[in-house]
């Protein structure tokens, strides 16, 4: 199957947390950093998620907030310090793509954001994404 989310972070679950109506996922990306993913229990029980399973964190691109500085006292958990190595600049979105150890995130800001933020190739940026906006496949 083909999908348009541009974010397709390969990972192995390190952890599953069950809740009544929901459950937290904890992925160690490829590269080695760790991501959170909040989704129904259904679903990490339909697909069988135990510590060690390979699956894919999708995240669709414009659910990607983006920081230049420090990111204390936010509710987010998953932020992924990176590096800026591509920036498009359209009329009123941007798309920039944003480099992590070996696995590459994009962000679509809009082109005030991007500019406000100073953002050029080689800008260390922190990715934001909140749990509940990453879903989890398996193969």
């Amino acid at each position: 199957m083909s999908l348009s989310i541009r974010n397709q972070l390969p990972g192995t679950v390190t952890g599953v947390t069950p809740g009544e109506a929901m459950a937290t996922v904890r992925v160690r990306l490829t590269g080695g950093r760790d991501l959170t993913a909040a989704i129904t229990r259904e679903a990490a029980d339909d697909l069988g998620l135990r510590a060690g399973a390979a699956v894919r964190a999708l995240v669709k691109s414009t659910e990607v907030s983006l920081a230049t500085g420090r990111t204390d006292g936010l509710s987010i958990r998953n932020r992924l310090p990176g590096t800026v190595t591509r920036l498009v600049l359209g009329e009123a979105m941007a798309a920039v793509h944003v480099t992590m150890d070996d696995t590459e995130l994009t962000a679509v800001i809009t082109k005030e954001a991007a500019e406000d933020l100073g953002l050029f190739v080689g800008s260390d940026v922190v990715a934001l994404i909140k749990a509940t906006e990453v879903a989890l496949a398996t193969a």
